[in-house]
């Protein structure tokens, strides 16, 4: 059987790379696995939720399509919901809801982009948006990574790498993998490079829940026009401890949606209904939970850099926030797949390389400790300070 050139030029997905390092090990009470690979919530979805869901079961009803694009009643609850967050927000008929925020940006590059066509990305750059790029052949362009700014894009770097292919500036915020946070004025500046241009801004607001207090994360929705240069991924799987229920969605001018609705009835027709139910149970009625869970990882935050930067730790934290750190390993010697390999074998510890999120990435690692109790934190970090040179 023969493959398509594109698919075998990308990477195998990280996170099945690294557990397949364990497979088949034995972890004791004494000595457990301390897993930071991957960022899923520890807690479970509010009980009230479960409650709200459960009936639902029953109903011949949840288990029939919706309209491609979901409920009304759920995209209007969305619609609401981003309101409230970000002081403006868009129609119901700008929402479209999807199988998880992947498939949300594969929607977008879908309706965006041909083979050839190139995307600008901040390295270091979340490794599912490269993989989707190189499966369609569009062409990743990297903007470099700046470790004095941590990862914070810089909109004269970036313009400088746009050229007549460009169609798409994809940004993340906050960061997967360092965690930082595009501050509102950055991000008002590369929304007027893109209008400049005639390119989209997709921002990736996967964790945008788990911003500490403060302004709104941008005033995108309340520019006139928005629709034209900017689209939203959003993401309630974190937010709503759903992680299983791939509960995403894709905020874009009705001309996008229309467009992408397209590939929707292709890929997927609908988001299951029993998510779309539990989406909107989330945006009307958990803002509380929401804002206690927010507060709760941004402790844990403080409390792995309280103790990871204290003196005497070889490995270096460039950048963070509420689920990650992005770290510098402490051997030049190494990539970082064989810094990750080591800490896997030697300390059962697991977390993902540098080069797993983009070229030259080598001297770093992501440390997914959002997932990690508090009780556990002091565990992961003591084997590091204390893992042998």
């Amino acid at each position: 059987m023969r493959f398509s050139p594109n698919i075998e030029s990308v990477p195998f997905p990280p996170i099945s790379a690294v557990k397949e390092w364990i497979t088949g090990r034995t972890f004791t009470a004494e000595r457990p696995l301390v897993d930071l690979c991957q960022a899923v919530p520890d807690f479970s979805p509010a009980p009230e939720l479960i409650e709200q869901l459960k009936p639902l079961l029953d109903d011949p009803q949840t288990s029939k399509y919706s309209p491609d694009e979901g409920l009304p009643e759920v995209r209007e609850a969305v619609s609401a919901w981003l309101t409230r967050r970000y002081g403006n927000g868009p129609a119901t008929a700008e929402v479209c809801l999807t199988i998880g925020a992947s498939q949300a940006f594969w929607l977008a590059l879908l309706t965006l982009c041909r083979a050839g066509d190139e995307v600008i990305l901040q390295l270091p750059a979340y490794f599912d948006h490269p993989m989707a790029l190189g499966s369609l052949g569009v062409v990743p362009v990297y903007a470099p990574f700046n470790e004095s700014r941590g990862g914070i894009p810089d909109p004269t770097v970036i313009e400088a790498l746009v050229t007549p292919r460009t169609r798409v500036l994809l940004l993340v915020t906050p960061s997967n993998p360092t965690g930082a946070v595009i501050p509102p004025a950055v991000i008002d500046e590369l929304f007027d490079l893109a209008r400049r241009h005639d390119i989209a801004l997709l921002l990736d607001e996967t964790y945008n829940a788990f911003l500490p207090p403060g302004p709104s994360p941008h005033s995108l929705f309340g520019e006139a026009g928005w629709q034209k240069h900017f689209i939203h991924i959003a993401s309630f799987g974190k937010t709503f401890a759903l992680t299983g229920y791939r509960a995403g969605a894709l905020i874009a001018g009705t001309e996008v949606i229309h467009q992408a609705l397209k590939i929707q009835d292709t890929m997927a027709v609908c988001q299951p209904r029993l998510t779309q139910h539990a989406i909107r149970f989330g945006c009307e009625q958990l803002d509380h939970w929401v804002t206690a869970n927010a507060a709760m990882m941004q402790r844990r935050h403080d409390h792995f850099v309280e103790i990871f930067d204290a003196p005497g730790n070889p490995f270096k934290r460039v950048a963070s926030g509420a689920f990650f750190a992005w770290v510098r390993h402490p051997w030049s010697e190494l990539s970082g797949w064989a810094a990750a390999r080591r800490l896997a074998m030697e300390a059962d510890l697991v977390c993902l390389p540098g080069e797993a999120f983009g070229p030259g990435m080598e001297p770093y690692l992501r440390l997914a400790f959002g997932n990690l109790p508090d009780a556990r934190i002091p565990v992961a970090v003591e084997r590091f300070r204390q893992f042998p040179l």
